[in-house]
């Protein structure tokens, strides 16, 4: 009997602005223009497959998660590579942070599927990864589960996305109509979040009145952020629009996340070191992340916010700003 073993490993995304950018019929061409910070955490799968039909079980490490993303992850794939049929997988998923919660963990989930399948295999690398990158921003838009996740996560680092769609398409998987880009220095964050499960992302960019206020903040930010270099010396800037796209979309005062935003706050600002972070809602969940503005801090501060905020019932772990491509 004939076994295949692949891994694949895809850090989250919080996203901190956004469009909602749905019109085109073609999945491919839907997506978001916004921007937000692609972490270290996300999610690692490990597939194994044995002489099959194409049959899927799904376990789930730490922490549950939705089978049928996973389910949609190889249909799709075995569309593009049929071969995978003639196996029956095993998916060993560990999701290092929770899902509905506004770090992009469906987008993280269908990327490293997609690879571990692809790699099991022994498809090419640079192939395999790109045909992830398509395959997860499919599923998404099928699912509603999400716009310009997988986007932001073919950027990496610190990204803006300037147009919306899959980051690759075609036969050839070459460039898609989505457009980002990312940098990084590797800076320090830390995540919070209220344990109890998000809004799910589909009630927000499926109701149209929610669709327009979204749109016109995420708009208004990105008719500035969207603009000049991007590196190091905007992120001032975008921890500036952040907040003013938190507060003009409305999503700032809607499913009580005012009331963990000011939470955190309130505790950031009985310290001493109140004036040289900032906490920024992550969209579209009830978490936090606290960011330096000095892009260059080393995070010893987090060592001493992190229980502060597990002692006010929030979840807390620190990460770090992922690689840029």
């Amino acid at each position: 009997m004939v076994t295949k073993l692949g891994r694949g490993r895809c850090g989250a995304h919080l996203s901190l602005i956004f469009t909602v950018e749905d019109d085109s019929e073609r999945l491919e061409n839907q997506g978001s223009l916004g921007a937000g910070i692609c972490v270290e955490d996300g999610v690692e799968v490990v597939a194994r497959g044995e002489d099959g039909s194409g049959n899927l079980n799904v376990n789930f490490l730490e922490r549950e998660g939705d089978s049928g993303l996973y389910e949609d992850v190889l249909r799709e794939l075995c569309l593009a590579i049929p071969d995978l049929n003639e196996f029956d997988w095993e998916l060993n998923v560990k999701l290092e942070l929770p899902t509905s919660q506004g770090f992009g963990m469906s987008a993280s989930g269908a990327i490293a599927a997609a690879i571990s399948f692809q790699r099991a295999i022994g498809s090419p690398h640079e192939e395999s990864l790109r045909r992830s990158f398509l395959i997860a921003h499919l599923v998404e838009r099928m699912r509603s589960s999400g716009l310009g996740d997988t986007t932001a996560l073919a950027a990496g680092g610190v990204e803006r996305r300037l147009s919306a769609g899959s980051p690759y398409s075609g036969p050839l998987l070459d460039n898609g109509p989505g457009e980002s880009e990312g940098w990084s220095v590797g800076t320090p964050i830390l995540i919070c979040w209220n344990e109890r499960t998000g809004t799910h992302t589909s009630n927000y960019i499926d109701d149209s009145e929610w669709k327009g206020k979204i749109c016109d903040a995420g708009r208004k930010e990105m008719s500035s952020l969207g603009k000049g270099e991007w590196g190091p010396k905007r992120w001032l800037d975008l921890i500036e629009c952040s907040n003013s796209f938190a507060r003009d979309s409305g999503l700032k005062n809607d499913a009580k996340r005012s009331e963990i935003l000011n939470r955190v706050e309130d505790i950031i600002s009985s310290l001493p070191e109140r004036e040289e972070f900032s906490a920024l809602l992550c969209m579209l969940g009830e978490s936090v992340t606290i960011v330096p503005k000095n892009f260059e801090n080393n995070g010893d501060f987090f060592k001493v916010l992190a229980p502060l905020l597990e002692s006010s019932g929030l979840t807390a772990i620190i990460s770090r700003v992922g690689f840029a491509s």
